[in-house]
């Protein structure tokens, strides 16, 4: 006999959001863990967080995701953020502990596993380029710096964003990092190991939309990697692919960092297959 047809509900603020796929994996592993919950997508524009997050509070959320432009601006909102997202200054996951709402990222660890797990590459030591300096960003360069990335390149339009991450890189972790302002199209340096796209160029429905990088200039050793997890196979990681790079999209990451949300809002681990099963299937459709 069911005992409750309330749902206990999390989800994703962001604006965009319509495209995000996280509740097409989110759901089914609620299901196969037994648990009434439901997982909303809500379109959040950047003047209305405040108002979100209040409402989130008063409806009982057991905890919500944070995207585009979202991950910076809610540390504001919050009762507590976690040492590791403090450092980052970024917040993906907020988790509900009794009437506090705590900040938390996953993206970085999500990045991390995907990198060691998906592409079989160890980031000890290597040379790495970010396309990027927003909240993805910030999460996945401190992570890997920490993992003992040598140097990370931070690639950006906005001086002002470029130069503050590149100064928390190397101020609070043992990496090496430097600017380049992103003017034009950007030629990747010799001897990069690993090539990051962290922006949103190339997000549904903006599919043929690709990041402004000389391809020809990316070597054939060079892990490239995506973000984006709607299309997984974006034109820039299949512009990649046609040099002849190895290539890492964005759905591993996404089910790793989901797998952690899931754990901080459940106490409870999730099934990873269930989620990339679900994702592959969404996709081939």
């Amino acid at each position: 006999m069911v005992t409750s047809l309330r749902h206990d509900l999390v989800g994703a603020f962001g604006d965009p959001i319509d495209e995000n796929p996280t509740g097409v994996m989110m759901e089914p592993a609620f299901a196969a863990a037994g648990l009434n919950w439901r997982y909303q997508l809500l379109h959040v524009g950047a003047a209305d967080l405040p108002a979100a997050v209040a409402g989130a509070r008063a409806l009982g959320f057991r905890g919500f995701n944070l995207t585009i432009p979202h991950k910076v601006a809610v540390l504001e909102h919050l009762d507590a953020v976690a040492p590791d997202a403090a450092l980052m200054g970024a917040v993906n996951t907020v988790r509900r502990e009794g009437d506090r709402l705590i900040g938390e990222n996953t993206d970085g660890k999500g990045f991390l596993r995907s990198i060691r797990e998906d592409a079989g590459v160890d980031p000890g030591g290597k040379f790495v380029v970010f396309l990027g300096a927003g909240g993805a960003a910030r999460a996945m360069t401190v992570e890997l710096a920490l993992a003992g990335v040598e140097h990370i390149t931070i690639v950006n339009r906005s001086l002002g964003r470029g130069t503050e991450l590149v100064k928390l890189l190397n101020e609070k972790t043992p990496a090496r990092a430097q600017f380049v302002p992103w003017i034009d199209t950007y030629r990747v340096p010799q001897g990069t190991n690993i090539l990051v796209n962290a922006t949103s160029i190339g997000l549904y429905p903006n599919t043929s939309d690709i990041p402004a990088v000389d391809m020809t200039s990316i070597a054939p050793d060079t892990l490239v990697c995506d973000v984006i997890p709607n299309p997984p196979n974006t034109g820039f990681l299949a512009a990649a692919q046609a040099r002849g790079a190895r290539t890492l999209n964005g759905l591993g990451m996404l089910v790793h960092q989901g797998a952690v949300a899931f754990k901080l809002w459940t106490g409870i681990d999730a099934d990873e297959q269930v989620m990339r099963d679900a994702l592959e299937r969404f996709f081939r459709n």
